[in-house]
Parts: structure tokens; sequence; C-alpha cells
């Protein structure tokens, strides 16, 4: 089955509480897992970064790094929440931008699974890290080209890393734009690398998480808010309570549809049968001993007789009876 991840980010906007009921949500949705974001502000960015467009267009009074120092979760606030994710039989990940976050998520948290954001797979020292610590990683690949994830892997590689890896195809972009949205690098990518590939879904809306499910998506994760229009750059990128239980309702009815690939008769099918499939008909009164030809035979639906398939074979053949017309053979 398809693994649903709710992306809650910065959605939480630095609240512990705000993150709880997000999680909540989450578990009642039947999402697979929530995901967080740990970070040190100063070990991530340069205070005078500028932004990047979309975070401009969803604040435009602050600049990114007041934004992210705002909605920094402190480590005693990721155990209030694994304490609540155990609770809930939910599965909790954390994406680390720094090494000194992904030492706590791996070392003191024990988190379920780390998931290397896709601003991260350029980052060697915390490539190098993640590789010895031999942790089971979900690595997401937006803005990347081929040659950048097989830099990385070989990085994770080298350094001891012989663990569970997927890959999420994933197009950095808020709310990514439908001629952006490339579900056919789902199967590049599994192509290429041989492993569970996923999609991190950036759109607005379900359309694009549901394909990537019939492209073969193993994992899908969508970023969830409490409510669209919040103050933070991923919100207007996000999925509310009520869009986002429908969004797991959707993933996973795409799940029950693609089957299990094998072409059968299935059993309601079984019951249409007899009444969409034709059988061997006589077309006029025929007497005991007389030849079926095709002037006295024909096929139409009744699909318990002689299948219309036989019909050569049953050209030609006497009666062994008197058949009346519109009789089964």
């Amino acid at each position: 089955m398809t693994y649903i991840i709710a992306e809650i980010g910065i959605n939480h906007n630095g609240k512990i509480s705000e993150a709880l009921k997000l999680v909540k949500i989450a578990k009642k949705a039947n999402a697979d897992a929530v995901k967080l974001q740990t970070y040190d502000p100063k070990q991530v960015m340069i205070k005078k970064l500028g932004k990047a467009p979309y975070q401009k267009k969803n604040n435009k009074k602050q600049n990114i790094f007041d934004i992210i120092s705002k909605c920094q979760l402190s480590f005693a606030d990721h155990f209030k929440i694994k304490k609540l994710c155990r609770k809930l039989n939910i599965d909790l990940l954390s994406s680390p931008f720094d090494i000194g976050s992904a030492k706590f998520l791996i070392e003191k948290l024990k988190i379920y699974k780390i998931k290397i954001p896709s601003g991260e797979i350029t980052n060697y020292p915390l490539l190098e890290y993640l590789g010895k610590k031999n942790y089971p990683l979900i690595i997401s690949t937006g803005m990347c080209n081929i040659k950048e994830i097989s830099e990385a892997l070989s990085i994770l590689k080298k350094n001891g890393h012989k663990n569970e890896k997927s890959l999420l195809h994933c197009t950095t972009s808020y709310p990514t734009q439908n001629s952006e949205v490339n579900l056919k690098a789902i199967q590049t990518l599994r192509k290429k690398f041989k492993l569970k590939i996923g999609y991190s879904d950036h759109t607005q809306g379900y359309l694009a998480a549901t394909g990537a499910v019939s492209m073969g998506a193993h994992i899908i994760e969508k970023h969830i808010t409490l409510d669209n229009n919040l103050e933070g750059p991923d919100h207007k990128a996000s999925l509310n309570p009520t869009d986002f239980n429908k969004f797991v309702i959707k993933i996973k009815d795409m799940q029950k549809m693609l089957g299990d690939g094998r072409k059968k008769i299935t059993p309601s099918e079984k019951r249409n049968i007899i009444f969409a499939r034709k059988s061997i008909i006589a077309n006029k009164n025929i007497s005991k001993g007389e030849k079926f030809t095709i002037k006295n035979i024909t096929t139409k639906r009744a699909g318990s007789g002689i299948s219309a398939i036989k019909w050569k074979s049953i050209l030609g053949k006497k009666a062994k009876k008197k058949y009346y017309i519109d009789e089964i053979i």
C-alpha cells in the first residue's frame, strides 16, 4: 500500500499546540506518518539571505531567517510530539537541515526515519554523517538532476550506508504548476536507481498525487495546515484538515484501483457473463439430425450456452435434438 506522509513542516508556526493538533488531524485522516523539519537557523542560512519568489508572495513582511527562527520547535517539543505519535500509533519522521539536528533526531529522539530534504542533497557533511549512521532514509530530489542524485547516493554508500533508502520525485516550487510536475520522472528514477520511489507533492489539490500513485509511487507526501490563510511560506500549498482527509481517501482509492496487475475475471464480472457474452442460438426451428449452418444458427446474448467463440467448430455438425427458434444450442 502507498505510504502517506502528512508534512507538517513549519506549518505549526513554532507553536507546539498547533503541531500536536496537526498530528491528531493526520491520524484522523489515516495518514501513515507525520513529518517535521528540525533545524538550527544559525546553522542553516545566513541572516541576510533573501527569499525565494514563493516566500515573498506568501509572506511579504519578514525575511526568511526571521520566519524559520519563529517557526523553530525546541528539542523538548519534539519529544512531546513523539509521545503523541506513539500514543496514536502514527510514524514520526523529520528532515534535519544541519548535522546537530540530525544527531538529535538519531541519537536522542531515535526517530523512525530521516527525510533528507531537497535542499540538502548537495550538503556533503550532512550526507557523510548520515551515511556513517546507516539510518533508514527517504531522499527528496527537488531541484536535482540525475547526476546530483547519483552523487548523493554515492556519498552515502562510500560512508557505509547500507540501510533502506527511498527517493521522492519532487518539484521545489510552492505551489507547483501543472507544467512542471513531470510525473514520468517517477519511472525514470525507478529504472535508474532500482529503489522504491515516491512523490512529494507541492501542487494544489489531489490530481498530481493520485496520478503519482498510478505511476507506481510507493510514498506520497503532502503538506498539511490548520488553515490555508495562516501567515507562513507553506500554508498556501498545503491542505487544510477537510481537504487532507479527502486527499487520503483519494490516494487509498487509487491504490485499490491499481489492483495486483494480473488480468483476470473479477467476481462481479462472472455474474455478468451470462448477460453480456453471446452463445450459439437457433435462428429458426431446427430438426433433429439437421446440420447447423449459417442460415439456421446465429449468436445472441445468453452466455449460458456454447460460447460464440466455438462458431466454426459447430458449423456442419448435426443437431442431436429438435431446436426451436431462439433456443440455446
